[in-house]
Formats: structure tokens, C-alpha cells, sequence
């Protein structure tokens, strides 16, 4: 399994983010890019212990969802998400994408840091998970777009 950890992967990963456009158009789902990249933001934050978002330890989506955060499997068209991370508001993309660029920077110069810690809405994770399911999440939104 690939992990934003790597940095092959975070490398490619980057590449695949420059190739996203104002234009680009989504394959699925409801998100324009610029809310794209607003919405890719928090669960960094969250790695880099920045924000919480409010979120609380949720046995349910612990038990049925933590595990798909981390395995090979893609993740699906559609799925749902925590409310506070639905991007339902207009965003400017040059000014999400200079944000979500930054904090992926940010975790890039951390990248060989160990014991990453809790998530608050899911809870422990090894430092291996968290670069999976980093990875994960941005690769599922890069291939969204076409990227």
C-alpha cells in the first residue's frame, strides 16, 4: 500500500497536484476543484495535530470504516463524510490549492517523523496507517479530477 510517507509517493503525488486546473472538471460527486482542495485540507491538519475539527471518537465508524482508511482497496464514488469537511460553500482555487499545497508541504518536511499519535475521530493509528490513509484520501480526489 502506498503512504504520503514515502517520498516517491509523496513526490508523485505533488506532480499529480500541479496538474490540477481552476477548469479541471470532477468525474463524480458534487465538489468543483477549488472545494476540492478546501475539502483535502483538514485531514492533514489533523495529522499535523493543527485542528480537531471538533470531531469525537465514533465507535461506529470505527468498526466499519477505520479499517477501508488503510487497506488497498480504492475507495468508492460518493461516500460520505464528516460534516464539518463538506464543501458546500463557493471557494477560490487559487487561494485552496496555495493552502492545500502548503500543508502537504509541511507534512513533506515531517515525513520521517515518528509517532504521528490519536486521531480524534478515529483513534489510534500507527505511523504507517496514517501515511496510507493520507495517501488514500488524496489519491481518491486526484483520480476524481483526472489527476
Amino acid at each position: 500500500m502506498k503512504s504520503i510517507l514515502n517520498e516517491t509517493t509523496y513526490n508523485k503525488i505533488q506532480e499529480r497536484l500541479a496538474k490540477l486546473t481552476e477548469n479541471s472538471k470532477p468525474r463524480w460527486g458534487k465538489m468543483d476543484a477549488a472545494q476540492m482542495a478546501w475539502h483535502c485540507q483538514p485531514a492533514l491538519n489533523i495529522m499535523l495535530k493543527k485542528d480537531t475539527y471538533g470531531l469525537k471518537p465514533n465507535w461506529f465508524v470505527k468498526l466499519f470504516f477505520k479499517k477501508s482508511m488503510y487497506n488497498d482497496k480504492p475507495w468508492g464514488k460518493n461516500l460520505p463524510t464528516a460534516k464539518v469537511m463538506k464543501a458546500t460553500e463557493p471557494r477560490n482555487f487559487n487561494e485552496e490549492i496555495g493552502k492545500l499545497k502548503a500543508v502537504l508541504n509541511e507534512l513533506g518536511e515531517q515525513r520521517n517523523k515518528q509517532g504521528w499519535g490519536e486521531h480524534p475521530g478515529f483513534g489510534h493509528f500507527t505511523d504507517e496507517q496514517w501515511g496510507q490513509m493520507q495517501y488514500k484520501h488524496l489519491d481518491h480526489h486526484l483520480r476524481q479530477f483526472g489527476v
